[in-house]
């Protein structure tokens, strides 16, 4: 698996992430740094709820819920990359959080809007906004101050985020399309468990995700044929990962003598030496992609079944009779 790691040196990450000049990373990685999860927003939400005015919970210095005869106030929104990043101009998801007179003791979605730097009208108090670009994000309170009060007159947020792009080879070439998609995660937690971040994303595509330590899936074909790698998202940067398949390629087929037609409505188990299963199916020629290795091949028809084993190697393509004996 090779790694790699560029800043955005001639355009803006946010609009095409390319036009890189590329810099190989080692393989040692740095200290870990928590990556969030594609729901990490919501809980940052109801961590940071505002605060009900009947609640045991102190609120924090100078908070206030919103007031329903006050005049709204226009708050507009910007954020970046990193702190010393380029305004993001487009890609922006916004969400605003609050307490409504209908519902004075919940946090709920009052406002969102897509839009790189938009302006929203809320009366005076106390919110919770998110802002999201892809997988990235950031969610933290704003105070809306009475009209006439001193009111920042841009509410900016940093995203902390970058991109990642994975490329899959196979036997040293990039795989076919279609063939290979691989699952996100994020770094252990505290109790050595991962969040899905992803799924089914196709190689080639950048995704957009909070710096921090990734781990990556990628899965040749539909079966076994699978390997993984962590990988480092530094703010401001587009990571590459390249992941290396070896697999062999099989179509299986049960004959009444060697060299014999296929039958139709076959079912397929392909077991490991250990009796775990791979794969199943039903089919007269089934075609899977296999990591190399030993298999044992079960078909079965007409209320039999018949095996053999079979050994696959890297690179290989080939098929597999089964004779029924």
């Amino acid at each position: 698996m090779r790694v790699r790691s560029a800043p955005i040196t001639s355009k803006p990450m946010w609009l095409t992430f390319a036009a890189l000049a590329i810099g190989v990373v080692t393989a040692a990685l740095p200290a870990p740094v928590l990556a969030q999860s594609a729901a990490d927003w919501l809980t940052g939400v109801l961590e940071q709820a505002v605060p009900d005015a009947n609640s045991t919970t102190a609120a924090p210095p100078g908070a206030y819920t919103p007031q329903e005869s006050a005049t709204p106030v226009p708050v507009r929104m910007m954020a970046r990359l990193t702190a010393d990043g380029e305004v993001i101009g487009q890609g922006l998801v916004w969400r605003v959080f609050g307490k409504t007179p209908e519902s004075p003791t919940r946090t709920l979605l009052i406002a969102s809007q897509e839009d790189a730097q938009p302006t929203f009208q809320l009366r005076p108090g106390d919110y919770v906004v998110n802002a999201a670009m892809g997988r990235a994000h950031i969610t933290r309170r704003v105070t809306v101050r009475p009209a006439g009060a001193e009111q920042a007159p841009v509410e900016e947020f940093v995203l902390n985020a970058g991109g990642l792009r994975v490329r899959a080879l196979v036997d040293g070439a990039e795989a076919a399309a279609h063939t290979v998609s691989y699952t996100i995660y994020s770094d252990r937690d505290q109790t050595d468990a991962r969040q899905l971040v992803m799924s089914s994303v196709r190689p080639g595509v950048v995704m957009r995700l909070n710096a921090g330590i990734y781990h990556i899936v990628s899965t040749y074909g539909d079966c076994n044929a699978v390997v993984s790698t962590d990988v480092t998202v530094e703010a401001g940067k587009l990571t590459e990962a390249a992941l290396t398949h070896s697999a062999a390629k099989a179509t299986f087929k049960l004959v009444q003598r060697a060299g014999g037609e296929a039958l139709p409505d076959t079912q397929w188990s392909i077991l490991t030496p250990q009796g775990d299963e791979v794969k199943t199916s039903v089919g007269a020629l089934p075609t899977h992609i296999l990591a190399p290795g030993s298999y044992t091949v079960i078909a079965k028809s007409q209320g039999r079944a018949f095996q053999r084993e079979v050994s696959l190697s890297a690179g290989e393509t080939t098929q597999v009779e089964v004779v029924m004996r």
